[in-house]
């Protein structure tokens, strides 16, 4: 039987068998790998977002979209909807590995939701610039 998603240290265990499988993606890795120059600091940070997201603790700072729109803008904007597809399906194939239950699939339809508000930012953000 797999477990609830009851506290931190289950979200920190998620992010970490997460971004396992997505620094070790052929397709998407290399856009983490390059950008991301301490990974112990990044999962806690990843850890503090999500455990925000699902558990209304008010531990993550950050602007998601700024720092999305940066890495875009690093790799020339070629970033499309297809890598982001290939993030959602490790995320919930790295959930149905070792969890179920409510909080599981509310990080499933918070992370399809976080993913389109993302990528619609980074779309808006190569517009703005193409008009300047």
């Amino acid at each position: 039987m797999k477990k609830q998603i009851e506290n931190r240290a289950d979200v920190s265990f998620l992010v970490h068998q997460f971004y396992a499988k997505i620094r070790a993606d052929r397709e998407i890795g290399f856009y983490f790998n390059e950008m991301i120059s301490d990974w112990d600091a990044h999962l806690e940070k990843l850890t503090d977002f999500w455990e925000t997201n699902l558990f209304g603790v008010r531990k993550y700072k950050g602007n998601p979209h700024a720092v999305h729109n940066e890495v875009d803008a690093h790799f020339d904007e070629k970033i499309t909807p297809n890598e982001f597809g290939i993030w959602l399906n490790h995320w919930f194939q790295t959930i149905d590995e070792h969890f179920e239950g409510e909080n599981a699939e509310t990080l499933k339809r918070r992370a399809r939701k976080m993913s389109t508000f993302l990528y619609m930012s980074m779309f808006q953000h190569r517009q703005k610039e193409s008009e300047v």
